[in-house]
């Protein structure tokens, strides 16, 4: 088999079989989940438990009927299946309903646990079917593709690397196992002629018709990288073939996730996350084409064979296999690893290292807020750990792809938005009541922030501890630059007192200025760790790595330091404050942080350092033509207009107006409804309204279908984050004047920050500050709550966020929803 010798090229040893510290353990049948459960966390088995859930024939009818029934669009790739004898009624049904039109179909009958074509039969007479068998029966595609005049399947196959999270690999090759018989059209003369009617190898292998010619053109069976070859020759798409394709393999594991995941974490008790699988699983996905092209899924094996019959079977086989352990990083030092690990964490646990404090109910308000801010920095700190574990994932798996490519999670952000709504669709149709727990941690905002977020929010959880410490803040932007003015003390135009915080908020340090030993105390924080507690996760001080885009890891020597800050730096002119246009004017100064206007902080060497690392996309623009397209953003997003439903422009703008005239009486409703009846996913939502109409108009005016390459969308980014943060805190910030503004995140930071991106950024935060107001008005109106909302976009129109019927808020029908925009 060729999984002896991939073994030994992989430079393994063989042990006996009742070794239980062997690295890998390969088994050709299911595990039993104890097996799974007593596995160390270095060691790796070749099956996931509750991967039977879509391997077994009835059990892939079954869930794939539910996940039809609530996504009938996307799940359409399946033909009709009844179980056998729970769906006999329902069959029977159907097939009265074929007759009373005057159609008449071909169905298949299987096994329902059946393998390698035994038990199959066609059948058109429906009623000799016995009612209490338990077998499945299935529409027939009586319409394929063929080939040569032979019908033919796709033997595809799948690695699935972990579950926890998801990700899944497609190899680039397979096999095409075709028919023996020239393909006809069933008739009652010819459905008991299975060569012709099956393509399953174990059976057509028996016939005498069968090649076995080595020719890569010839043969009952060929490669799929040949067949990709004869469609691209033929002027079919190819690329939309494996689209569809990856597709049809993604939704399919997406149905089977809530089921492996759940038993998986019931196996594996306690693991941290982000923890390397012990489990993976290369699949055999079995797919037809129809005469369009269109693959249908027939059914999945969970342990496929390895069998190598002829040389084809070995070099495909023996490639899947090969490059399926090269990805998954197995090394002969992970026992030592983990070994020295499980010494580390049980001084932790004897020690009481990281562990936190519990309140007693004697705890004071103060106790319970730094309770409170220590158990977030914990958090942080342990999805800052999976989240550098990822990257060092992905970049062995970027260098060891081999013929794989990984197609979940995919590149392509708005194919990865469809999936996740599906696999939040899958854990409520499956695991709805028995594992909320899973739902509420893919709602996490915090799976989506990258590095450089997580960093950031840890910075400022810093600045909130030593407020709460009594400590004076330490500024804790780069020294300012002598040639940058002075920062006003007039303060803007404010509304009256009651415009305070509605909970608790820290404010950071505007002050203007740096001394040089506050620089020095500045520096030496980022080398030490900002609580005196060890984290369980994290050990030594929090540094932004590599991949990090403000990362400064990347200088090797105090020497590169100095070089780089005795390079001049440009001075940069104050920032205007950006106020909203006509009768808003006074809503936009009132709601502003009180102050001046905020410098933009870089320093010489920090930001010559992101110069370096900044996305090279950027760097193939001007800085004029860069410079043009900022101003051009910022006129459109100027033009921007929060509208409400069923009111004109000048009917919103007094909507608006009035609650901020009237801000004593909103204040607390505004407040409850942000803070208190939305959670997390919600509020993500409200602001997705402006995220994705401002995406849009970078992408037009800055002609980048992709703009996540974009220094000022990643700028956005980080300002979405900010706002919400701390459970939408960062945003109901915004309607105060004390509490940290948002602005602090760039005053914190190494990264460069043009007036006029500061400028977009101010826009953008008051574009979410006055859609929250709206969406507020409109709920209370309508006295309930928001249901869902999706926005499309046309330049010179409006924007329309239309109602749809996910129950995400309370009982709202969102008729429509808009921001108004001029062409630009």
């Amino acid at each position: 088999k060729p999984i002896r010798i991939v073994i030994n090229e992989m430079d393994f040893i063989k042990t006996r079989d009742d070794d239980e510290t062997a690295n890998l353990i390969w088994n050709d049948s299911a595990v039993q989940h104890e097996k799974i459960a007593e596995l160390r966390n270095y060691q790796r088995i070749n099956h996931f438990p509750g991967m039977g859930e879509i391997c077994r024939k009835d059990c892939l009818a079954r869930n794939m009927s539910k996940m039809i029934k609530c996504q009938p669009q996307e799940y359409s790739f399946i033909p009709k299946t009844w179980i056998f004898p729970a769906e006999y009624t329902q069959f029977q049904n159907y097939v009265k309903e074929l007759r009373r039109k005057r159609k008449q179909k071909t169905f298949i009958v299987k096994p329902a646990n059946g393998a390698m074509g035994h038990g199959i039969s066609l059948i058109r007479n429906c009623e000799k079917l016995p009612a209490q068998e338990h077998f499945i029966v299935q529409e027939y595609l009586d319409k394929p593709f063929l080939m040569e005049g032979y019908k033919f399947d796709l033997r595809i196959y799948i690695l699935v690397t972990s579950c926890d999270p998801l990700r899944i690999f497609l190899y680039n090759d397979g096999l095409v196992r075709m028919g023996t018989e020239k393909y006809h059209a069933p008739s009652e003369a010819n459905l008991s002629q299975l060569y012709m009617h099956l393509t399953n190898y174990s059976v057509n292998k028996h016939n005498e018709n069968f090649e076995r010619d080595e020719t890569v053109d010839k043969g009952s069976k060929r490669s799929i990288s040949w067949f990709t070859e004869f469609l691209r020759t033929n002027d079919y798409d190819v690329a939309k073939f494996w689209g569809d394709v990856s597709e049809l393999v993604v939704k399919t594991l997406i149905v089977a996730e809530p089921h492996v995941l759940h038993a998986y974490r019931m196996c594996r008790p306690g693991q941290p996350p982000g923890s390397d699988s012990v489990c993976f699983e290369v699949l055999g996905f079995d797919i037809i084409l129809d005469r369009k092209l269109k693959p249908w899924l027939l059914e999945i094996n969970r342990a496929p064979s390895f069998g190598t019959d002829q040389k084809i079977d070995y070099d495909v086989k023996k490639g899947v296999l090969l490059n399926a352990l090269k990805l998954l990083n197995i090394r002969a030092s992970d026992k030592k690893r983990n070994l020295a690990q499980q010494k580390a964490e049980a001084q932790r646990r004897l020690y009481g290292h990281g562990s936190m404090k519990k309140l007693s109910a004697a705890s004071t308000d103060w106790e319970k807020q730094r309770h409170t801010l220590e158990r977030r920095r914990e958090e942080l700190k342990e999805r800052l750990a999976q989240v550098r574990k990822q990257i060092s994932r992905e970049e062995h798996e970027k260098q060891h792809l081999g013929n794989y490519r990984r197609i979940y999670p995919p590149d392509d952000k708005l194919l990865l938005e469809k999936y996740e709504s599906l696999l939040s669709a899958a854990f409520q149709t499956f695991l709805a009541g028995r594992a909320a727990s899973l739902q509420k941690e893919m709602n996490n905002p915090l799976k989506q922030m990258k590095e450089e977020d997580i960093l950031d929010l840890l910075e400022q959880c810093e600045l909130d501890d030593e407020k709460l410490m009594g400590k004076s803040s330490r500024q804790r932007g780069p020294k300012s630059l002598t040639a940058m003015p002075e920062c006003s003390t007039t303060p803007r135009r404010q509304r009256p007192d009651y415009l305070a915080d509605f909970t608790s908020g820290s404010s950071a340090d505007n002050s203007c200025s740096s001394s040089d030993e506050e620089e020095e105390e500045r520096r030496k924080s980022l080398k030490t760790s900002p609580t005196p507690s060890a984290s369980p996760t994290l050990s030594g001080p929090i540094r932004r790595s590599i991949s990090c885009p403000r990362s400064i890891a990347s200088l090797s020597s105090p020497s590169e330091l100095r070089a780089l800050s005795t390079r001049p730096s440009p001075t940069v002119p104050m920032a205007t404050p950006l106020v909203r246009p006509s009768s808003a004017t006074l809503r936009s100064h009132s709601l502003s942080r009180s102050g001046s206007a905020h410098r933009v902080p870089h320093s010489n060497s920090l930001g010559t350092i992101h110069s370096n690392i900044g996305d090279p996309l950027i760097n193939l623009r001007s800085k004029e033509q860069e410079a043009e397209l900022v101003r051009q953003t910022v006129a459109a997003l100027t033009a921007m207009r929060i509208r409400f439903p069923g009111k004109t422009e000048e009917e919103a703008e007094a909507v608006l107006d009035e609650i901020l005239d009237n801000w004593k009486y909103h204040k607390p409703k505004v407040a409850s409804y942000w803070l208190v009846k939305l959670d997390s996913t919600k509020q993500r939502k409200v602001l997705d309204i402006v995220r994705t109409n401002v995406r849009s108009v970078l992408q037009r005016i800055w002609r980048e279908p992709d703009v996540e390459s974009l220094h000022l969308y990643r700028l956005f980014n980080r300002v979405f984050n900010r706002l919400l943060w701390s459970h939408g805190q960062g945003l109901w910030n915004c309607f105060s004047n004390t509490g940290s503004s948002w602005e602090t995140i760039f005053s914190k930071s190494s990264e460069l920050v043009s007036p006029q991106e500061l400028q977009c950024c101010r826009r953008l935060v008051q574009l979410c500050r006055d859609c929250l107001l709206v969406v507020y008005k409109f709920v209370s109106e309508s006295r309930g709550s928001l249901t869902g909302l999706k926005s499309s976009f046309f330049p010179g129109a409006s924007l329309y966020m239309i109602h749809n019927s996910c129950a995400y808020f309370n009982r709202l029908s969102l008729c429509a929803y808009s921001i108004k925009t001029s062409a630009v």
